[in-house]
């Protein structure tokens, strides 16, 4: 029996990851250098990141960066863009039918709390979680278990009474490992990945109505 739902925050509730990519591309061409998708693909879904895009950019031009004038700027223009986003297709709906069927509903996010609970108010979403966990609550992120088990505790329900939402190849793997079943809703940030391990793919959560998942799932 379903109990509860989990969320991913990035690029599964909103689309922050493109933007976060735009921001740091745009950086790199401005010094005419290069921040490929399928480097920066590698960062999607775990904290921290596996390499620094700074030391990246300087090992391309060769020389230091002033990062702390450059930083605010690169930051600024990130935001600029997340702000243009809507909630991603079909996770209104999810919330709001996971409360009237009176599931519990937790986020596990690899993501700074600040960063995650800030977005959640500003689209109006922090009251519907029961629970939310994000990288300052645990020692290991995505694609380590620990933030599901942690949020499963939170939630006091098994993993079996679970169904976890994802957008990421590491998301995916943190859930499984965790002993969830995991949903996986790609995003063309992450649509090149493979989701071999993932119990079911969407396009989108608007292609497939809530009840019918927990249905499917029984």
């Amino acid at each position: 029996m379903i109990k509860a739902l989990i969320f991913d925050f990035d690029g599964l509730i909103l689309e922050t990851e493109w933007p976060i990519y735009q921001s740091w591309k745009e950086l790199f061409e401005s010094y005419d250098c290069l921040l490929t998708f399928e480097k920066w693909q590698t960062t999607i879904g775990t904290m921290p990141p596996p390499f620094d895009p700074f030391d990246l950019l300087e090992e391309q031009l060769g020389y230091p960066l002033d990062r702390e004038e450059i930083a605010p700027n690169r930051l600024a223009r990130e935001l600029e863009i997340i702000a243009t986003q809507t909630l991603m297709p079909g996770v209104q709906t999810y919330l709001n039918e996971a409360k009237r069927l009176g599931l519990k509903i937790g986020l596990a996010s690899s993501s700074d709390c600040d960063w995650v609970i800030g977005h959640l108010e500003q689209h109006n979403l922090v009251g519907f979680f029961d629970c939310i966990n994000a990288r300052d609550d645990v020692k290991l992120t995505k694609p380590d278990p620990a933030l599901y088990l942690s949020t499963l505790a939170c939630l006091d329900v098994s993993a079996d009474q679970a169904i976890a939402l994802e957008d990421s190849a590491h998301g995916v793997t943190a859930a499984k490992s965790a002993g969830l079943y995991c949903v996986a809703v790609p995003t063309e940030m992450t649509r090149s990945m493979s989701f071999d391990h993932a119990d079911l793919v969407l396009d989108s959560l608007e292609s497939l109505p809530l009840e019918d998942l927990i249905r499917n799932f029984a």
